[in-house]
């Protein structure tokens, strides 16, 4: 049986984050602020089989609802116009954010009963930001 996704994740360490933002094209304050954040994420799965996930951090807070399967419009965190949709196989939530003007962006999150692993890639450059479980 999977981990539970509900909850809320600190994040804890982070790898190649500003490199990552770099290759989406977002500017220098941005991700000077971005790599200094220590943002929490919030997930919550309703009955109706709706997903929120809520990103609250010093800069800003952020809340996506999206049924697995199901393209939705996103304004991301840097103020990316996306179509995109979540996908679920096994214990990892795959976003697939598909830019209607810049990059796009693929995330991968691994849960188990501590953490939450984060994989984030845009053009070929890849960045690993670990939660814990709180």
């Amino acid at each position: 049986m999977a981990p539970p996704f509900d909850g809320k994740f600190l994040l804890e360490t982070s790898e190649n984050f500003e490199e990552f933002m770099k290759s989406l094209g977002v500017g220098i304050m941005l991700r000077k602020l971005g790599s200094s954040s220590k943002p929490t994420v919030e997930f919550s799965v309703g009955d109706d089989g709706t997903w929120v996930m809520k990103t609250v951090s010093t800069l800003k807070t952020t809340e996506v609802k999206f049924k697995l399967g199901e393209e939705i419009t996103e304004t991301t965190l840097d103020g990316r116009e996306c179509k995109t949709v979540f996908t679920l196989e096994g214990n990892k939530l795959t976003q697939m954010q598909n830019a209607l003007k810049g990059k796009s962006a693929k995330y991968v999150r691994e849960f188990n009963d501590s953490e939450m692993i984060t994989i984030a890639e845009c053009d070929g450059v890849v960045s690993k930001r670990t939660y814990k479980r709180q």
